[in-house]
């Protein structure tokens, strides 16, 4: 047999110290006072016991509520997780109270039964009175939350009971996961993949479209208890290591923040699962580096953490990211005005004359000349103009011309689909095409010059920019290059 190792010995020091306050969570690390850089070493090489069954047993759970509450998260159900974690409290401590022991088996039965008890005493009251669900569910949140603290009081005063571990499903004991444990978790886990795989289609159906399932003849009422039975046995595993009161953040913030990055329901469920082990891991990670700090938390704020990041930063709907397309989509909309303005100056000359003046552009547009000198670094900078020496003349570049004979294209484009399809009057389009020019895609372009059969005039007379000056070189009757247009 081996000796006990300075780790184990520090950790069964520490739960004596904590013994006399249950809301103390404890941490996976030790009491000795080594260096930040020390302990990260310590932890990467996973060279201690408890480290590893506490990292063992933290993915497993992230990965367990992270598939899990992907599906409670779409459907709207987030104090579900929240109604059950709370509800199968005196289940777990029915669970010990059966032979004394933390038997997890025992535990896990009398929480799920429990768990279930309170889904259908839910369900009762949102049939038989008036209350909605929401108030049902909090109504058996705190009813059975309150008789599981009870029956916990109740078990700490017997004379084995303050060394029963049963209070750490209150605020979280990653470091006292044993084998036992992580058989059971492990299990779950390989339960709930089987479930969301083998059942993906029908569980999608459930989240979007029950009342078309139902007529398709899929189990629906089947695959919901199905689920819920899951998720009591996610909370129940869960609960050990991150606590009653932080177990449904690891429900819902995983698959919140994958919801963030993603709107495909099944990456989702990749994104949520990896979110969840990777959250999981982090927290095992910051409680090992300190002393005294706990776990559950650490897992709870890392998630959160996570959360925050792809709430700022997500490609799709990150806070930050959107404000830095709004201001992108502004300065390409103020780049195309000057552009399309230029294109109007030279257009009045006949496309005769070379350069567009500062001042004549800023008269136009009715902007300070000072704007307009803005405005022409902007088109320098993006290469869709040059600059005279003496700074007063502008001159399109081929990629400016050619970005000028869109946007005029698909102005003028718009204007005329109104007049001649939508019958709108000629001089009620203007304001239409100014907003719809900017957004307007090649291949909606090319619809609309097919409905229109390829016109060439505007309902104001105008000539509408044809393929080659979009695409090429030429312009319509005349060479750009040739005339300054294209410098």
């Amino acid at each position: 047999m081996k000796h006990c190792s300075p780790l184990t010995a520090h950790l069964s020091l520490l739960a004596l110290l904590l013994a006399s306050s249950a809301a103390h969570a404890a941490r996976i690390g030790d009491l000795t006072d080594t260096s930040v850089t020390e302990q990260a070493l310590r932890f990467f090489t996973f060279s201690d016991a408890s480290l590893r069954m506490a990292l063992i047993g933290c993915i497993l759970l992230g990965l367990n509520c992270g598939l899990l509450g992907g599906f409670i998260v779409v459907r709207r159900m987030a104090l579900v997780g929240d109604t059950l974690s709370h509800a199968v409290l005196p289940g777990i401590a029915l669970g010990f109270l059966w032979n004394m022991t933390k038997d997890p088996v025992a535990i896990l039965i009398g929480a799920t039964l429990v768990g279930g008890l309170s889904m259908l005493t839910v369900n009762a009251i949102t049939r038989s009175t008036r209350l909605k669900e929401d108030a049902a569910m909090g109504l058996v949140l705190s009813s059975f939350y309150a008789v599981g603290v009870c029956l916990i009081g109740m078990i700490q005063k017997l004379p084995t009971g303050n060394k029963s571990g049963i209070d750490k499903f209150l605020f979280g004991q990653a470091a006292a996961l044993n084998g036992s444990d992580i058989t059971l978790m492990a299990v779950t886990a390989v339960v709930t993949l089987l479930f969301v795989t083998l059942g993906y289609r029908g569980l999608l159906t459930l989240s979007f479209h029950r009342a078309f399932g139902e007529t398709l003849g899929i189990p629906m009422n089947l695959l919901h208890h199905a689920m819920m039975l899951l998720t009591a046995f996610a909370v129940v595993t869960a609960m050990q290591a991150v606590g009653v009161v932080l177990v449904s953040a690891m429900l819902i913030i995983p698959p919140a923040t994958a919801c963030l990055i993603t709107d495909r329901m099944h990456r989702v469920l990749l994104w949520s699962a990896l979110i969840g082990m990777s959250t999981a891991a982090l927290g095992a990670f910051f409680s090992f580096l300190g002393t005294n700090l706990p776990t559950g938390p650490f897992m709870v704020l890392a998630g959160a953490a996570i959360f925050t990041v792809a709430f700022l930063f997500s490609p799709q709907q990150g806070w930050l990211t959107r404000l830095w397309r709004q201001r992108s989509q502004r300065e390409r909309i103020e780049r195309e005005n000057t552009l399309k303005a230029m294109y109007h100056l030279a257009e009045r000359r006949e496309f005769k004359e070379e350069g567009i003046s500062l001042l004549e552009l800023a008269e136009l547009r009715r902007e300070p000349l000072e704007v307009e000198r803005s405005n022409a670094d902007k088109l320098l900078r993006e290469r869709f103009a040059t600059l005279s020496d003496d700074g007063s003349m502008l001159h399109f570049t081929p990629t400016g011309w050619r970005k000028a004979s869109a946007v005029v294209r698909n102005h003028r484009l718009w204007e005329l689909y109104l007049t001649n399809v939508m019958h709108y009057g000629a001089d009620h389009v203007h304001d239409d095409a100014e907003k719809i020019e900017h957004v307007l895609g090649e291949d909606i372009v090319r619809q609309l010059e097919r409905r229109l059969d390829f016109p060439q005039l505007d309902p104001h007379g105008k000539t509408i920019p044809g393929v080659r000056e979009v695409h090429g070189t030429e312009g319509r009757g005349h060479n750009a290059e040739s005339t300054g247009y294209s410098r």
